[in-house]
């Protein structure tokens, strides 16, 4: 060992915390009671995981009222035969966790993925252990963290007679654009442990989960008959209990709240799984929901947000700095005008959501002709608006607090040097998929096109590697962009333009959309209000948790209001 490392435990068997939990090896145990003594012992907040159980039917018959055999298969690499592939993927590097913003941004991707974070100093403390390696995947440009992995070596931990390994956590930020974090994790991991002396590597993986699967089994992993044994808590309920097939069919905007409900003992019927619609029931109060969007939400609020020449008068009344807008009609030299004036405008369907029929940065008359043709497909009122140079600012609204606040970019590809930028994109495109349950996409389609022509290339060019460009203006996360939380940083004045536009709709939840320089500067421009954001896409903000606070107030635990009613009085 490279320091005193405390996270083994003598006894009968083998134990190590993880720092989410400690790791039961079955496999050194003689008693399966003394596993389910282990088992009994887990503290809050921590999900211990009884691992290589020889017998885990016995185990079960110890407990059975407070285990469960977890349904997870078990995949092996034999690292005897392991070789990584000869390429790196481009844009990003992997090294071991080093510091406490690694430690901090892990936590960040492991609450995103919903996953036991770990205390900081845990990471700090076992920085160069032997027995858990922490490796983390850093974006070349913006040192951001955007993925990471764990192993343990259990040769380190134990006098283990056949030299194994294994991987735990691994988990990759949503918001990454970079191919093949997932993979050169694994492989980085599977590469260390190897050169430490392990014969193989294993991990644990969901029965359904095909994606993982799929990607394990490419790189040479095969099941293997070996099992896990957890304690029914509160964080493995869902893998014991399980839900009706109208739960797993909501969307992560839906499930997010639902799961929220069901963690407070609200009780909630999906009415429609496939629309998002459910109805949240707590004592005697029950309220209809379809996503963020509850019966609190008045029509009139509603029919404000839809309308977005409707939505910008009102909140321009309450002091809110608006762009100048126009209806676009048939007239082309008030059209051209309107591009003389501002240089650069935005063209918009009056009516729509997603960032459907959107157009940014139109600077001739053509380009905007054919903008307004593809809004009209979505709205027959098009509107065009004076464009403001900066970045998309969402701000999460609930009860007239900001409760989260996100930069909104706008997806682009690095080039491989290899691949079309036609490639590049579907490919980006399926990540998005993938990452979003289907909820974020990039559209090969006009916007598209012209926004790679500005870049000085066509569809079909191969981008040089290392070569970054935007494929769409908007930032708008249904075709494709990412969201970068800036809660923290966000400047107070557009603190009070959000509030204040969602005054002025009086809306109780509300997603507010400013063009800002910086999210630590003043400078704004409204854009639009959504009647029914997102809350999934502001993990590891407590959206879902503010919305249950709004609808169920009593719902609260008791201590919380109380300390919420100190602080007010304050």
């Amino acid at each position: 060992m490279g320091e005193h490392d405390d996270s083994k435990e003598s006894g009968p068997g083998a134990v190590l915390d993880c720092g989410w939990g400690k790791l039961i090896f079955g496999q050194t145990f003689d008693d399966p009671a003394a596993i389910v003594d282990l088992l009994r012992a887990e503290v809050p907040e921590r999900r211990d995981i009884a691992f290589y159980v020889k017998d885990p039917h016995v185990v079960l018959s110890h407990g059975p009222q407070e285990l469960f055999l977890d349904p997870s298969h078990t995949f092996r690499l034999d690292l005897h035969g392991f070789h990584p592939s000869a390429e790196t993927p481009p844009g990003f590097s992997i090294r071991r966790l080093k510091s406490e913003t690694d430690a901090q941004e892990v936590n960040r991707i492991y609450q995103s993925r919903r996953m036991v974070q770990v205390e900081p100093a845990f990471f700090w403390r076992h920085r160069a252990s032997r027995e858990l390696i922490h490796l983390v995947a850093v974006d070349d440009v913006t040192n951001a963290v955007i993925g990471t992995v764990t192993g343990v070596d259990h040769s380190a931990v134990f006098d283990d007679p056949e030299k194994g390994s294994s991987l735990w956590c691994l988990a990759v930020d949503a918001q990454a654009v970079h191919p093949g974090i997932g993979r050169a994790l694994v492989e980085a991991l599977a590469q260390h442990l190897k050169e430490a002396g392990a014969a193989f590597m294993d991990l644990s993986v969901m029965h359904d989960n095909e994606s993982a699967i799929a990607l394990y089994e490419k790189l040479g992993f095969q099941r293997i008959q070996v099992f896990a044994v957890k304690r029914k808590n509160e964080i493995n309920e869902r893998l014991f209990t399980g839900f009706a097939e109208d739960f797993d069919a909501l969307n992560p905007y839906a499930r997010i709240i639902v799961d929220e409900a069901l963690r407070r003992g609200i009780h909630a019927e999906i009415t429609d799984a496939a629309g998002g619609f459910f109805r949240l029931t707590y004592g005697g109060r029950s309220i209809h929901c379809r996503e963020s969007l509850s019966e609190l939400t008045s029509g009139v609020a509603v029919s404000i947000c839809d309308d977005k020449a409707v939505t910008r008068r009102v909140v321009q009344a309450a002091g809110v700095v608006v762009p100048e807008q126009t209806e676009a009609g048939e007239d082309e030299a008030a059209i051209a005008r309107f591009i003389e004036k501002h240089g650069a405008i935005v063209v918009k369907p009056a009516r729509g959501e997603q960032g459907r029929g959107v157009a940014v940065g139109l600077r001739t008359l053509d380009e905007a002709k054919s903008a307004i043709a593809v809004a009209r497909q979505h709205s027959n009122r098009v509107l065009m608006e004076a464009m403001f140079d900066g970045d998309d600012l969402r701000l999460i609204v609930i009860d007239f607090r900001l409760v989260a606040a996100a930069m909104r970019r706008p997806p682009m590809v690095t080039g491989d040097g290899k691949h079309s930028i036609r490639d590049l994109i579907e490919r980006l495109s399926r990540r998005r998929s993938a990452a979003t349950h289907g909820e974020s996409q990039v559209p090969l389609d006009g916007e598209t096109e012209r926004c790679v022509k500005d870049a000085g290339y066509a569809m079909d060019d191969v981008l040089p590697e290392g070569t970054t460009i935007k494929v769409r203006r908007a930032a708008n996360l249904h075709t494709g962009g990412t969201i970068h939380d800036a809660t923290g940083e966000v400047h107070p004045r557009l603190v009070e333009a959000a509030i204040a536009a969602a005054r002025a709709i009086n809306i109780p939840v509300c997603g507010i959309d400013l063009m800002v320089k910086s999210p630590r500067q003043p400078d704004y421009v409204f854009i639009e209000a959504n009647e029914r954001p997102g809350l999934a896409n502001h993990e590891p903000q407590p959206t879902a948790e503010r919305f249950i606070d709004l609808l169920f107030p009593l719902s609260i635990p008791s201590s919380v209001r109380v300390a919420q009613r100190n602080r007010l009085r304050s």
